[in-house]
């Protein structure tokens, strides 16, 4: 329960942290020969980089250390570097090397964070634990960019505009940290041999050929991996699908808020039901609802349908998710749990870059429906492969 809160306040604050940064640039002058409209992907890129170049390092790290120091030790670091903000020269650059710090930090708290649950959490639990974190992940995306610039506004009112939001931001993250703290592991030591002898690059390559020879778990790892590339394409196609439907291009968010909703429910359904869905091909049915959901869309032209539709391909999504975070956790052994999770988050990182870079361009060139019904199949070819390559030994294991 206290790292379930904490996870909630801590990815709260990710959000916010966010929606301070894009409202802080009004502040900020931008750098010679920089366009002011060019600050905004500048600052989304200082996000991103420390995702592709730290993913797998903070994964290694968190089998090195203490699970619980890595994960109030990043909330006590992103606190402090966020309450720093209003003392620092109003200088863009500044701006930029400090949201850079602090998303470095992010992945060393995410690795940390996954494998703690099943430190935790008795296996046969695991999905249930799953899927609270799973919806919770999704809560916090839609309702974090919802109240963030409400509680924003609030804290600048009530606390100054100096320091008032830095405040209840960096607030945030060290409430994260008190919550935490009372939570005690039963955390497996490596040997001090093992951990002497193997350097970082060791580890990493370790984990690499733990993930050749389980295939299981590569599989697994392939199909979340399949399921962020389709959300990181959607993100994109909802912009020019608001169009599409008559709403404004800033209103994208009310189909990616649709489908946040579905994940939801669709992580309700199995948190409580998982049980009984055993041996059910959950990840295919998960690959051939959003396939069916992608098809149906580019016949559709009512705004409610098209809402609920998302909202399908959440439960679609969670059904995929779920399952094989579940999986993942239960096939790994504990001393690989941070270099896994960590490795899979930078996989999944580094794999949302190619359809956020070529779905725009693919939309412009083939059209939003060619587009959709082409996303459509891949994501059926996907689901059966993989579902194929894994259907013998998944029943046994979810």
């Amino acid at each position: 329960m206290l790292l379930w809160i904490g996870q909630l306040v801590s990815q709260l604050a990710d959000k916010v942290f966010f929606v301070l940064m894009i409202a802080l640039l009004e502040n900020y002058s931008p750098l010679p020969g920089l366009a002011q409209n060019s600050m905004y992907s500048t600052l989304m890129l200082s996000f991103t980089i420390p995702a592709i170049l730290f993913g797998s390092a903070g994964g290694i790290f968190v089998d090195r250390l203490p699970k619980k120091l890595i994960m109030i030790g990043s909330d006590i670091v992103r606190g402090i570097l966020t309450l720093c903000l209003p003392f620092l020269p109003r200088e863009f650059l500044i701006l930029l090397i400090l949201t850079f710090a602090i998303s470095s930090v992010t992945q060393f708290f995410a690795p940390a964070e996954q494998a703690a649950i099943p430190l935790l959490v008795k296996r046969e639990n695991l999905l249930a634990a799953n899927a609270l974190f799973s919806s919770t992940m999704m809560g916090a995306l839609i309702v974090g960019f919802a109240i963030g610039e409400p509680i924003l506004s609030l804290s600048k009112s009530l606390m100054g505009e100096q320091y008032g939001q830095e405040l209840v931001v960096g607030g945030l993250y060290i409430l994260s940290a008190a919550i935490m703290q009372p939570i005690k592991f039963k955390e497996h030591k490596p040997h001090q041999e093992h951990q002497a002898s193997n350097n970082p690059w060791a580890e990493f390559t370790e984990s690499l050929r733990y993930l050749k020879k389980n295939r299981l778990i590569l599989n697994a790892m392939l199909q979340l991996t399949t399921l962020y590339c389709v959300f990181a394409a959607l993100t994109v196609l909802t912009i020019q699908l608001a169009e599409e439907f008559g709403l404004k291009e800033k209103q994208f968010g009310f189909f990616l808020a649709a489908a946040g909703v579905g994940m939801v429910f669709g992580a309700a359904i199995l948190g409580h039901w998982g049980d009984k869905l055993h041996h059910k091909p959950l990840p295919l049915i998960g690959f051939l609802i959003i396939a069916l959901v992608l098809g149906v869309f580019t016949f559709t032209h009512n705004l409610l349908l098209a809402l609920t539709l998302c909202g399908f391909l959440g439960v679609g999504a969670s059904l995929i998710g779920v399952p094989m975070q579940t999986l993942i956790q239960q096939q790994t052994p504990p001393t690989m749990h941070g270099k896994v999770f960590g490795f899979q988050n930078h996989a999944v990182n580094i794999a949302l870059a190619l359809p956020l870079a070529i779905t725009g361009p693919l939309t412009d060139a083939l059209g939003l429906r060619t587009v959709l019904v082409a996303m459509s199949i891949v994501v059926v070819v996907v689901g059966v492969w993989a579902w194929k390559n894994t259907r013998r030994v998944l029943q046994d294991v979810i």
